[in-house]
């Protein structure tokens, strides 16, 4: 395969000041990073850098401020890295001017340091030229090691890759290999299992995946607009009524690019939303006209397993359920559960993103065993709609 992205190794950053973009966007309570999974993910890229000698410059976002925010600034996660790297991280009040420049120019080599929140400035999302060349003054190349902020044409996530020399950092280069793997250039055949609430969300999303992918499984509500629209019953289950014809037009297109759907032949129902409601499993001509749709039933489960087993590659995003409860997220568990065998194997090359699929992953216990789960959401979902990504985009090798 040619290489498509420069990467850390076609740069020499000794001595270098590296602009180095990161997803330092994690969840905070009460003042403290409550979880260290995006600074774990990053630390090897800033530990590469330091250790060959470059003066390692930290460009982030955080939150949604309207101008300066104690309550958004990045100090406290600045303070949280240093510990996840066991290296000291400094500070600097400002992306920008003085602050920056004094604190860079106080910088050694192998030195870290973290600038102050880029959205403190409006100009970070306007991808403001001026803006974009006073971070550029700061720097001798930029690294994008944000995948999770490549959909978006901002200063520090794209701007400056026409600035300064640029190139992907590990982390980046780690999810575009694995995204290659598994749409653009996978071994075949390929599934993709889609589940989620709504199909409005992700029409987008099936229409690119039934020219790409062998089989497609749907599951979650977004099940239930498409067997509503087949002429199911469906009882009082979530689905979105008025998209019935958008959905026929997807299986026709899938019928067309010889793409199998994979729809559910059963589903667990309750009477009422609440975990450890009674439940029971019916076929699908016999869905009580009072009753939800919950889950994918066992004899759909198994038709998923059987179409992992029949896989090269599997690309997931969403649950078959309302996995947020027992034991609706049963489905969701059984086929994590099995790909993550089939990946153990060597059967199987997985690989899955998005909130709600991480966080069911995790919930199945399986997230370390897939090839590759993606924290990045919306960048994840509008790769694969195969839309082109910014700040991906300008680290092309042309």
């Amino acid at each position: 395969m040619t290489k498509q992205f420069r990467t850390l190794d076609d740069v020499d950053v000794n001595g270098k000041r590296v602009l180095l973009r990161v997803d330092l966007n994690v969840p905070m309570e009460n003042g403290r990073v409550s979880d260290t999974t995006r600074l774990e993910r990053i630390a090897p890229t800033i530990l590469e850098l330091s250790a060959k000698g470059a003066k390692v410059i930290l460009l982030a976002h955080f939150g949604r401020p309207k101008g300066r925010d104690p309550k958004e600034s990045l100090k406290p996660v600045a303070a949280a890295l240093s510990q996840v790297i066991r290296k000291e991280v400094a500070f600097a009040d400002d992306c920008i001017g003085e602050a920056a420049e004094k604190a860079i120019a106080a910088m050694k080599n192998g030195d870290i340091l973290c600038l102050e929140n880029t959205r403190f400035h409006k100009e970070e999302e306007k991808n403001d030229p001026a803006f974009v060349a006073s971070l550029a003054r700061l720097g001798d190349i930029w690294v994008n090691d944000a995948f999770s902020a490549a959909h978006r044409a901002h200063a520090s996530t794209e701007g400056l890759g026409h600035k300064l020399p640029a190139c992907a950092g590990r982390t980046m280069q780690a999810e575009l290999d694995a995204l290659n793997k598994a749409l653009e250039a996978p071994t075949k055949p390929v599934i993709a299992i889609i589940g989620g609430a709504k199909v409005s969300t992700k029409i987008d999303l099936l229409e690119n995946l039934v020219s790409k992918v062998d089989a497609l499984v749907i599951g979650g509500g977004m099940a239930n607009t498409f067997l509503h629209a087949q002429g199911a019953g469906i009882g009082k289950s979530l689905a979105e009524k008025d998209l019935a014809a958008t959905a026929l037009r997807i299986v026709e297109k899938a019928a067309a690019a010889n793409c199998a759907i994979i729809l559910p032949v059963d589903a667990v129902v309750a009477f009422q939303f609440a975990a450890n409601s009674p439940s029971h499993a019916y076929g699908l001509d016999a869905i009580p006209p009072d009753g939800m749709i919950l889950d994918v039933g066992p004899q759909s489960v198994a038709r998923i397993r059987a179409a992992i087993d029949d896989a090269a590659t599997l690309v997931w995003n969403g649950p078959l359920g309302a996995f947020e409860m027992t034991p609706f997220d049963r489905g969701t568990v059984l086929a994590a559960r099995h790909a993550a065998e089939r990946t153990r194997a060597k059967k199987l090359v997985s690989v899955a993103g998005g909130g709600d699929t991480v966080a069911a992953l995790n919930q199945a216990a399986v997230a370390g065993d897939f090839t590759y789960v993606s924290t990045a959401g919306g960048a994840f979902l509008e790769w694969m709609e195969g839309k082109p990504l910014p700040g991906v985009e300008v680290l092309r090798i042309r």
